[in-house]
């Protein structure tokens, strides 16, 4: 069986508060890719090998679920009840509040940028923590937000799970160094309203791109609708497609934010 694994190293980062396990692979400027629910699966992986193969050091830590394991349903529903019943890191019902652990990641973004340099630190959400790498700019060295699938808070259409101090934190720095952010979803994914990317546009005009993609954009994974937008659900099989042009402005985006 092949290491999921393979190419990267491990490391433990260690805030003053959590320790998590962190993979990196690569050179050049820092990506922090935080992964979604279940866990650090190897689509995950998958996507943080093409960025570092675009030149920069990718970091995937390990915030929940067991890294490595293949999606299933069952793994994902067991990993979801872990996340809402157990997990004190995460804010997962009220927006207008970041989630605690986006500390810790900021902390990392910290020490990784002064570690590999460039101009900055690119961050990728996904799925619940979609909403993460907006709310780690208050860090000066994040430069470039990509909001994947953004499902958080699960009970408002339009909130965003940052705080008011944070999202006008964003909005200064958006100005004032010529930042944006993109955000991807599809169009019929219901975890992702359309009130939470109108909410976007309407905070950041056209400092925020939104990419929206149609079922059909899918490839045939069908243990949930789609909603991957960077991982189960992108189809490389067409190179052409709109999700596969859509993955490769993600990387192009941090290639020209960090200075890669």
């Amino acid at each position: 069986m092949t290491d999921v694994f393979e190419g990267f190293s491990r490391f433990e980062f260690d805030d003053g508060r959590w320790s998590r396990s962190v993979w990196r692979m690569g050179t050049g400027p820092a990506v922090i890719v935080v992964h979604e629910i279940p866990g650090l699966h190897p689509g995950v992986l998958e996507f943080a090998r093409e960025v570092a193969a675009a030149g920069m050091t990718v970091f995937c830590p390990s915030l929940f679920g067991e890294p490595g394991r293949p999606v299933s349903r069952g793994y994902g529903a067991a990993s979801s009840l872990q996340i809402a019943c157990v997990r004190r890191e995460f804010n997962l019902w009220r927006g207008g509040r970041s989630s605690p652990i986006v500390d810790w990641l900021r902390a990392l973004a910290r020490q990784v940028h002064a570690e590999c340099g460039g101009k900055g630190v690119g961050a990728v959400g996904m799925c619940v923590t979609g909403g993460f790498a907006l709310a780690m700019m208050t860090e000066p060295c994040v430069v470039a937000p990509v909001l994947s699938q953004p499902s958080l808070p699960v009970t408002a259409k339009g909130d965003l799970d940052l705080s008011a101090e944070e999202l006008a934190c964003a909005r200064r720095r958006f100005e004032a160094e010529d930042l944006s952010l993109i955000a991807l979803r599809y169009r019929t994914d219901w975890h992702v309203q359309d009130g939470r990317f109108a909410r976007l546009k309407g905070e950041f005009g056209e400092r925020a791109e939104l990419i929206e993609l149609e079922d059909a954009d899918a490839n045939g994974y069908r243990v949930i609708p789609p909603h991957s937008v960077l991982t189960l659900h992108l189809d490389r099989d067409r190179p052409d497609g709109a999700g596969m042009i859509a993955a490769r402005r993600v990387v192009e985006f941090f290639r020209e934010r960090t200075g890669a």
